[in-house]
């Protein structure tokens, strides 16, 4: 089966985004990249995702968006995912998803603020929100590839949340994080209003999350 490797990896995290509270139904959708083919496999449209299997995922030509392989109607947002595949070399896998929290802020057509140092994982000093456009269209894949210029998240205005990353699980860890922000976010404004990160701290923070997990910090002296 072509994309063997890419397609179980976007069944098994399709299962995560609802047992992770991430999405509902048969709401968002993932895909995975592959450079070396110029190929990415994403999931179908409407299909619910513990019935889903990797057969069921849809593979389609990056450049074209012709499909190459799969029986089943590939998700209406494929578009949106192959915008980034053409032209960020640094993104292997998407997690689009409708979560409780940055859906709301998205509601408010307004942008995270650096309310936690996590807001750093996405790579900038906020996450953007993307003008609204109709789903499914060029539109919306054109607004969402803007705003996510230079960042890893984005919010899409009156619709959701989108999260890439140089692998599926980084992706997805991005896409929960910036959840957990915009949850700290809802919380923070409920009770008062929350002290903002200044740019400096955020730089430092994008500048640390860059390394880690890859090597040791180097510790001042306590």
């Amino acid at each position: 089966m072509i994309l063997q490797k890419e397609r179980e990896q976007v069944v098994q995290y399709g299962k995560l985004l609802v047992t992770q509270g991430l999405t509902t139904g048969t709401g968002g959708n993932l895909s995975s990249c592959n450079r070396e083919k110029g190929l990415m496999a994403l999931t179908p449209s409407g299909v619910d995702y513990f019935v889903m299997k990797p057969e069921d995922i849809v593979v389609l030509d990056i450049q074209t968006g012709r499909i190459v392989d799969g029986d089943l109607l590939p998700s209406s947002e494929s578009d949106m995912h192959r915008i980034f595949y053409k032209y960020r070399t640094d993104i292997h896998a998407l997690v689009h998803a409708h979560t409780n929290y940055a859906t709301a802020l998205a509601c408010l057509n307004k942008p995270l603020p650096a309310i936690h140092y996590l807001v750093a994982l996405a790579g900038g000093l906020d996450v953007r929100c993307a003008k609204y456009a109709t789903y499914g269209t060029v539109a919306l894949a054109r607004n969402v590839f803007e705003a996510m210029q230079d960042r890893t998240a984005v919010l899409l205005a009156n619709h959701g949340i989108m999260a890439g990353g140089a692998d599926m699980q980084t992706a997805f860890n991005t896409a929960e994080e910036i959840e957990f922000c915009c949850a700290l976010y809802y919380r923070a404004r409920c009770m008062g209003h929350p002290v903002i990160l200044p740019d400096d701290e955020m730089q430092r923070m994008v500048e640390r999350f860059k390394s880690y997990g890859k090597k040791p910090e180097q510790h001042e002296e306590i």
